[in-house]
């Protein structure tokens, strides 16, 4: 269902972009403006993994450096079938990751020192199988697609704001005159940004659901949720606030006072993913295969072996 529902919110998105067209300059401004988008965001495409790491001071791990966290992510792309992507720290006091990467050959994970404190063993596992399904679900793939038509619609928008007597002219002459110009230059990009949103909520879903059959208990991701949510403010994270266009990557929105489930909100309430955690976690019956790996006394990750801010020696990097 959720990948039905992201089919058509990107049919939306394609909807929109043809609209806009049609009204500002026919065939020909479409055309232009498609081929323009289309080649800024294939450069981010090729380069999204690096320009969102380095964003985010992310800084790379390795069995040596960090062998618990890496040994987890290596056993957790066992389950999933996927190969082990790079392995990443950021060192932020906001407890959060994310995964990128166009290909699951190409997928890295990133988590904060913030996270590693935070959470328990388990839960850092179900966080970290999350971001693995982002990765099997090609998700950066999908968002990307999104981008490029929201990317082509915002130039279509731009160019018949501030050519609009000339488009509504002559052979690509839109029915409806420069009033349709304007209409559509002011709502097309809210339109496009509005279903951008709602395809990367749906998602979270999707990765929420799969993280839960990767790491084999829906309450690990769970725990982790209901203690993370609600961080933004308590922990600010410049980068993200910087580049509020990569929120969507994150397991929780990490920018500052947008915890809503609104229409706006680049994440579901956690409240509600929790639920459907709860309601998955009837449904399962035993653990999954990571789960038989981890020891029943298992405590949280040890927090003496963690970078904070002010040191940045010992084992994780």
């Amino acid at each position: 269902m959720n990948y039905f529902k992201t089919a058509l919110l990107l049919a939306a998105m394609t909807a929109i972009f043809m609209g806009v067209g049609f009204l500002i300059g026919g065939a020909t401004g479409a055309l232009i403006a498609l081929v323009v988008a289309a080649g800024m965001n294939a450069f981010a495409f090729w380069n999204s993994d690096s320009l969102a790491l380095a964003a985010h001071g992310a800084r790379p791990v390795t069995r040596a450096s960090a062998p618990e966290l890496y040994a987890m992510v290596e056993q957790l792309s066992q389950n999933a079938g996927l190969p082990t992507p790079k392995v990443y720290l950021i060192d932020q006091a906001q407890p959060n990751a994310f995964a990128t990467g166009r290909s699951p050959e190409k997928g890295a994970v990133a988590v904060t020192s913030g996270l590693m404190r935070m959470l328990s063993q388990e839960e850092l596992a179900g966080v970290i199988a999350h971001e693995l399904a982002h990765i099997k679900n090609r998700d950066t793939l999908i968002m990307t697609v999104a981008a490029t038509i929201a990317g082509a619609i915002s130039m279509i928008a731009n160019f018949g704001l501030f050519f609009g007597s000339a488009a509504s002219s002559g052979e690509n002459r839109n029915p409806l005159g420069f009033v349709a110009v304007i209409v559509a230059a002011i709502l097309a990009p809210m339109a496009a940004m509005l279903v951008q949103m709602l395809i990367s909520r749906t998602r979270e879903y999707a990765a929420d659901r799969m993280g839960a059959e990767i790491c084999g208990e829906p309450m690990w991701l769970a725990g982790a949720l209901a203690k993370i949510s609600g961080q933004a403010q308590a922990h600010e994270m410049m980068s993200a606030e910087r580049d509020p266009g990569s929120a969507h990557l994150f397991i929780v929105n990490p920018l500052s006072g947008r915890r809503m489930d609104s229409l706006f909100a680049t994440h579901p309430a956690t409240e509600n993913r929790i639920a459907a955690l709860k309601e998955m976690a009837k449904q399962f019956g035993g653990r999954g295969s990571y789960a038989a790996r981890i020891d029943e006394d298992a405590g949280p990750v040890e927090r003496s072996r963690i970078p904070t801010t002010r040191r940045r020696g010992g084992p994780w990097g």
